[in-house]
């Protein structure tokens, strides 16, 4: 029993630190526990009295502001000045950019979940969903893709002409100016429902109005440039593009070696200070076709006509089309994808200052532009693409294998493909929930520069996954191109994805977590903001409070994941019904989880952990996925909690689970300071790891909602096209499904009185068939168009050798042109 004040000062502890109480509330706590149950447990006066010596001895000098702060903080500051790694003008600007939303509160080891449900549900206006039902239905009727792709390699004139004139290029700039000025969720709707009939066509209309001069004009241009330029680039006076990537510089953006120096020079007949530039600019989508070129380089000022400084840093700039010495290059050809891109050059090209985006006051300032911008570009146009492209792969897939028979059964129905389709629901759920999460973020005013990265990498991740599952599923159907192959294109350029706006491998290992660390952290941030204070007592008051908010806070989360972990996330407080409480739970639960082992990360490992990129990684996917599953129960909510979804939720969250336990464990095994390392592992996997994938009676259900039709479908297939026309041969599939699935039972009286029909042919047997009376006319009729229609929709292209050859040869290589 002597032993009992010990014990209750421990679970005192243990208590504070799970529900975050403060230092006062901890010390009286701890001394009520010890004198209570010491009491009540009769245990001896002396334990009592050493067990209150001890904890008093912990507890009151960090109660002691001005003791703490000389004896404790203090040394602690010179230390910390010491060890924290510099981070660069870059990474600054990266960092300051960005805004935090919900991603802080998962990074915090305990969300507030009333943050993410007040949030307002994410809705189009009349005029928006007008716009939807409209001109973006009429384009995607327009719309064939082989003709994009194989015949023209570009859209079409009339597509050219008609995205102008309904001001598709203007969805971002405001009405005052002739645009749409739509929301950001209108954005996404609009190239998701193109990306579901033509990737080449949602990619012609996304880069206008995502990173660009259109954007980079509404925020920082001159009101003379927004004056003359956004009209036109509303109504497709102007097609812009945006250089910025070059063969030496890609995801290293920072480090272009395009170059502009400071002069004067003639401009339209009159001599003015500007900029001479020379650059080399690769992978610039529309650059064939543009009119206006926005152009990223390095300025300098060697003759100082600007001011004292020499190099002035990157700097943004508009280059008109006919500006002389510039140079449109020959297309790319990426991975069969129609969309125009191309490099462009230019040596000695002059400009006026006028030409800088926001003029010469912005001079230098192009970096901390770009990041600004592409915090909300990121977020929606991958995203929105990817999200597109694996809901019309989901529906395209679900209608194939139901009407596509082997050994006289659906596809569908081998558990093969059911584990397929279901990774396709499943993902599709995902990424759909993610991308509206994200352009919902934009429209409240955020810059997300977090969730962005993490919208754009597991979007499109996810996205190529379902490729290959949608590829897996329809077999030779989807290998051989064609007029009637709806697979073949996505799946050829899902890696273009993976590749723009922030390569994956990058996006991961670099920027989720290595900007969440800091940017999202409720303490990292201030400290190292406090302990730049010039005044010293200001200073150190303020490392004191933020060192020692850190400090409890990481106590806290190691609390709560021990705690959480030995309740497998079974306690506490969670919003949602009784389906989704225990998601909201287990968010908590790998959410104290990421929380102690970042912390333990960033403290052990110092400016080490910048460079192991594999740890950092881990992290980042533990903080995606549960910012990825925070989406999905709030779009959940926002339709109503529909039952019908819960199979789709589940398969979806579950994966999400699965992934974190994993990518946690990834973390503890590679983690370099082995001791640290054990702490952790009994901290965060107390009794294991319990986590295991969706189970195949799960994959079961959710491969059943894609083979017919039902309003868990429909909703899936929100903002997809699937209007049956000549054109979308997905769209007549769709609408064949309920005769597919009427004609089943039909197929099977049919099938057994086969034994008795005489005739071989097909058509012949349905007539016999009938004449026996095994099934009736209407049945005929109908097994009829079924089959018939069925044939259409299994059936594979060919052609004649000669339409496969270039059209157009350039010596051996084939050049594509422009016909815009």
């Amino acid at each position: 029993m002597n032993w009992f004040p010990l014990l209750a000062a421990l679970a005192a502890s243990l208590a504070c630190a799970y529900f975050r109480s403060n230092l006062r509330t901890w010390t009286i706590a701890g001394f009520a526990a010890i004198f209570t149950v010491g009491v009540l447990a009769g245990s001896h006066w002396l334990a009592i009295a050493l067990t209150a010596l001890a904890f008093g001895l912990l507890s009151v000098p960090l109660n002691l502001d001005d003791f703490r702060r000389k004896k404790i903080t203090a040394p602690l500051l010179g230390v910390y000045q010491k060890i924290t790694p510099q981070i660069s003008a870059t990474e600054r600007t990266a960092l300051e950019a960005g805004t935090v939303g919900f991603e802080g509160e998962l990074f915090s080891g305990k969300p507030d979940w009333s943050k993410l449900l007040g949030q307002p549900k994410p809705e189009l206006s009349l005029e928006e969903q007008a716009f939807l039902d409209g001109p973006v239905e009429e384009v995607c009727r327009m719309t064939d893709d082989w003709q994009i792709t194989h015949e023209l390699a570009d859209l079409p004139p009339e597509i050219w002409d008609f995205l102008k004139k309904k001001k598709f290029f203007g969805m971002i700039i405001p009405k005052q100016y002739g645009g749409l000025e739509f929301s950001a969720l209108a954005q996404s709707a609009v190239l998701q429902k193109l990306m579901g009939i033509s990737g080449s066509l949602s990619s012609t209309v996304g880069v206008p109005n995502s990173l660009g001069p259109g954007e980079l004009l509404l925020h920082y241009g001159t009101q003379e440039q927004r004056d003359y330029y956004l009209p036109r680039l509303a109504d497709g006076r102007e097609i812009p593009c945006f250089a910025l990537t070059g063969p030496t510089a890609g995801s290293d953006a920072t480090s272009i070696p395009d170059y502009g120096i400071v002069c004067k020079g003639d401009w339209h007949g009159a001599q003015v200070l500007g900029v001479r530039l020379t650059f080399d600019k690769r992978y610039i989508t529309l650059a064939p076709v543009a009119s206006l070129i926005g152009l990223a380089f390095q300025m300098h000022d060697p003759e100082h006509l600007l001011g004292d400084k020499e190099h002035i840093g990157i700097t943004l700039a508009l280059i008109p089309r006919d500006t002389k010495g510039l140079e449109i290059g020959r297309r790319h050809f990426p991975l069969n994808g129609a969309f125009q891109n191309g490099p462009l050059h230019g040596k000695d090209i002059f400009i006026p200052m006028s030409q800088l985006i926001g003029g010469a006051d912005m001079a230098g300032q192009g970096w901390r532009m770009l990041v600004e911008c592409l915090s909300v570009g990121r977020a929606i146009t991958l995203p929105s693409n990817a999200s597109g492209g694996v809901k019309m792969g989901a529906i395209a897939t679900g209608a194939y294998a139901r009407l596509r028979k082997q050994f006289g059964m659906a596809i569908g129905r081998f558990e093969g493909v059911e584990e397929a389709l279901a990774r396709i629901g499943g993902h599709s759920y995902a990424i759909t929930a993610l991308s509206k999460a994200t352009a919902a973020a934009v429209d409240r005013g955020e810059k997300p520069s977090v969730p962005s990265a993490i919208a754009k990498y597991h979007a499109t991740e996810l996205g190529r996954a379902v490729a290959n599952d949608v590829m897996d599923v329809h077999g030779g159907k989807g290998v051989q191109l064609g007029p009637n192959n709806y697979a073949g294109r996505a799946y050829q350029t899902a890696p273009i994805a993976i590749t723009v706006e922030g390569a994956n491998i990058m996006t991961r290992s670099l920027m989720i977590f290595g900007q969440g660390a800091i940017r999202c952290h409720p303490h990292v941030l201030k400290e190292m903001q406090a302990a730049q204070i010039p005044d010293y007592a200001t200073r150190l008051r303020a490392f004191d409070r933020e060192l020692f908010a850190h400090i409890g806070f990481a106590i806290s989360n190691a609390a709560r994941s021990l705690v959480l972990g030995l309740t497998f996330a079974k306690i506490g407080n969670a919003p949602g019904d009784k389906y989704t409480r225990r998601y909201y739970r287990k968010l908590n639960r790998y959410a104290a989880n990421l929380a102690l082992v970042a912390d333990s990360a960033m403290l052990l490992l110092g400016g080490k952990l910048k460079f192991k990129e594999s740890l950092s990684a881990r992290l980042g996917d533990v903080l995606s996925n549960l910012y990825i599953a925070s989406a999905m129960l709030k779009r959940y909510e926002d339709q109503g909690r529909p039952v019908a979804d819960q199979p789709l939720l589940a398969w979806a969250f579950h994966d999400c689970a699965w992934r974190m336990q994993n990518a946690l464990d990834g973390v503890l095994r590679n983690f370099p300071i082995r001791p640290a390392a054990w702490l952790l592992r009994a901290l965060v996997f107390p009794l294991g790891r319990r986590e295991v994938p969706p189970s195949d009676r799960l994959g079961h259900r959710v491969a059943s909602i894609l083979m017919s039709p039902n309003e868990a479908r429909d909703r899936l297939a929100e903002w997809t096209y699937l209007t049956p026309n000549a054109n979308n041969v997905v769209g007549r599939m769709n609408a064949l499904l309920p005769d597919v699935i009427a004609a089943e039972p039909i197929e099977r009286k049919f099938a057994k009185a086969r034994g008795q029909l005489t005739s071989l042919d097909a058509a012949a047997q349905l007539a016999e068939a009938e004449q026996l009376g095994a099934i009736t006319a209407d049945e005929r009729k109908l097994l009829e168009r079924v089959r018939a229609a069925t044939a259409e929709f299994i059936a594979v292209d060919d052609f004649d050798p000669a339409e496969l050859q270039s059209a157009v040869k350039h010596g051996k290589s084939p050049v594509l042109r422009s016909v815009a």
